[in-house]
């Protein structure tokens, strides 16, 4: 059994957006967030509350997570399927075409990491990710048109913007869902779609070599079914994915507090939308920051 659950007495409590009837030391903690926080010792998750949780969360957002990561890397490695289906000869790739396409997503993936950091902070994430999901699913459809190199450049570049959403919004997931012990886990259940992919990847695509249309080449068929399987999961996701556990009223209320004093021991926070100088000056005197700096250049 669970300790002590929220009295009508705390749900009246967390639920006032009066600042007067909150702690002056929740004063730092994000506005949203700050309404469900719970005095310290008043409510206790024990283990089979915190199972019974974690399915829930899991039926929500990790199977969001996998899901998209599946997709991502399906997307992203689309071209490759392509080229055994005659992309390069009806596009006229020549030299080094094709290797630039798999190269220039990344460029677009590094144009937009900062800003889509930023933004999954100020913006709800589920939505943000849902939209995002979509319009790379557009992009991938429209590499139907892709009849030349600078055609598909652009679209793989766009591609690249569009995906950089995935890892900054899964990692920020994990966190904000997930206890500490239960990360390493969770994050290895998403990344691991990088090998799932390759191997349903490339039956999908014996597949699709297998088809004669009299429309559309085999390698345009494959980027509009893979664009609109895409679409058609964005919508899902915008659906089903909570935007934070404060959102999330797929639960309940109650729910919703334990769910939050569950992942209270990561002492990393769940949501917090203002810039604060002084997390950039602790971050810069972090030995280990400069450190994974230095591994990610060597």
């Amino acid at each position: 059994m669970s300790g002590p659950k929220p009295t009508e007495q705390h749900l009246e409590c967390i639920s006032s957006p009066d600042p007067d009837v909150l702690p002056d030391k929740h004063a730092a903690v994000d506005e949203e967030l700050r309404r469900y926080v719970v005095a310290a010792g008043s409510v206790e998750v024990d283990e089979a509350t915190s199972k019974r949780l974690r399915r829930l969360i899991d039926k929500r957002v990790l199977i969001v997570m996998v899901g998209t990561y599946f997709l991502q890397s399906l997307d992203k490695n689309a071209i490759s399927f392509a080229a055994i289906m005659g992309i390069q000869k009806d596009a006229h790739l020549v030299g080094q075409d094709y290797s630039w396409l798999h190269t220039v997503i990344y460029f677009g993936i590094l144009f937009a990491e900062y800003p889509t950091n930023l933004l999954v902070q100020k913006l709800p994430i589920g939505k943000y990710l849902a939209a995002n999901i979509f319009l790379w699913g557009l992009t991938l459809t429209m590499n139907v048109f892709g009849f030349n190199f600078a055609i598909l450049c652009a679209l793989r570049v766009l591609l690249g913007i569009f995906e950089a959403v995935s890892q900054p919004t899964f990692l920020l997931l994990s966190s904000m869902w997930y206890k500490r012990e239960e990360q390493a886990h969770i994050v290895a259940y998403w990344y691991g779609m990088n090998g799932v992919q390759g191997i349903v990847g490339g039956l999908f695509a014996y597949g699709m070599s297998h088809v004669n249309s009299p429309v559309l080449k085999s390698w345009q068929l494959l980027f509009v079914l893979l664009g609109c399987v895409t679409c058609l999961w964005s919508i899902f996701v915008f659906w089903w994915m909570p935007d934070s556990p404060m959102r999330a009223t797929c639960y309940s209320e109650t729910d919703r507090i334990l769910i939050i004093e569950r992942v209270r021991a990561n002492q990393t926070g769940i949501q917090n939308r203002k810039f604060k100088k002084e997390h950039v000056q602790e971050a810069i005197r972090d030995p280990q920051i400069w450190l994974y700096i230095l591994i990610q250049i060597v």
